[in-house]
């Protein structure tokens, strides 16, 4: 095979390209699935872009809250862009072929933005706990130099994991085969296809991955443990409805987002399906990043007024 190169002294071989063999679908349906997905791809920018563009152009959008929705938005359109464009064209031209330097980059790509989001998550969890919990001092714990650098951490913690495990995973050796089980490249199927021992890769990926994934869940479930202990002291019912409603979009999408990355990369290796895998990724990687926005929107009364100021700005 082309794809196959030696290494030479060390008696090895490693592949120049891998090939993404993607879903199992009948050739009739790639058309129709193309459509679709280019359809869902389109979507996720257009809403995402409008969320931003809202943030930007309504003054009571200016808030800690919509800074870091922002925020969010631009990692989503990031986040999905770094792996449905060549699923797109793979269905298009049926081109599945991906080099292992772009290979290795849409892994590092995918896995910081990931990271970042599940640090962003908590983050957006923890300004709900002071707007919520302490209204009086909310500008002082959400001021503009610590939303900044919570979300500078965010990005930092997101790429340091990204950067040891790419390192990991690309130092290891690909010589029986170069079909990556995935319609990506991602760590799981990329374990699975080396031909090294991958235990020191598995139980490092684990250990960090498993520490950006399950500390802010821990922090957002602590937040929301004293969101809870704070909205019961409440005395009316409206009151408590208004204070529920604010964490309502936030808790929807942690929901959906944290419980398909668990599944994905917090279990042991043996009990990976690629099957399931490729089905449960297609939730995160391209569902969640296309929900956000509607979520967001449909179930925020402030981001509807800020629409509609906007629309009849736009007709005047």
């Amino acid at each position: 095979m082309d794809s196959i190169t030696s290494i030479g002294r060390q008696n090895q071989t490693s592949v120049a390209e891998f090939i993404l063999m993607g879903f199992s679908i009948d050739p009739k349906n790639k058309s129709l699935l193309f459509a679709i997905g280019l359809l869902v791809y389109l979507s996720t920018l257009v809403g995402n872009l409008a969320i931003i563009t809202l943030i930007r152009v309504d003054q009571c959008l200016h808030t800690p809250m919509y800074f870091l929705l922002g925020n969010l938005s631009f990692i989503e359109i990031c986040y999905t862009s770094t792996t449905v464009p060549k699923m797109l064209w793979d269905l298009l031209l049926g081109d599945r072929r991906i080099s292992f330097i772009g290979c290795a980059l849409q892994m590092y790509f995918f896995v910081a933005l990931g990271g970042t989001e599940c640090v962003l998550l908590s983050t957006m969890a923890y300004d709900r706990f002071a707007a919520i919990c302490h209204p009086l001092r909310y500008t002082l714990l959400m001021s503009q130099p610590i939303r900044r650098g919570l979300l500078a951490a965010s990005w930092a913690i997101g790429n340091f994991n990204s950067v040891v495990n790419t390192a990991l995973v690309f130092s290891l050796n690909f010589c029986h085969s170069n079909n990556i089980d995935h319609f990506f490249c991602d760590i799981p199927p990329l374990l699975h296809l080396s031909c090294s021992d991958t235990s020191v890769s598995q139980l490092v990926t684990f250990t960090i991955s498993g520490c950006v994934i399950i500390v802010p869940f821990c922090l957002i479930l602590l937040s929301y443990i004293l969101i809870v202990s704070s909205v019961l002291r409440i005395h009316t019912t409206h009151g408590r409805i208004k204070a529920f409603s604010t964490c309502a979009s936030h808790l929807t999408v942690v929901s959906i987002f944290y419980g398909t990355i668990i599944y994905t990369y917090i279990r042991p290796s043996s009990s990976h399906s690629m099957e399931q895998d490729r089905l449960v990724s297609v939730l995160y990687a391209i569902i969640t990043p296309l929900l956000n926005p509607l979520i967001y929107s449909l179930r925020n009364k402030e981001v509807q007024g800020a629409l509609w100021r906007v629309l009849g700005k736009s007709r005047s």
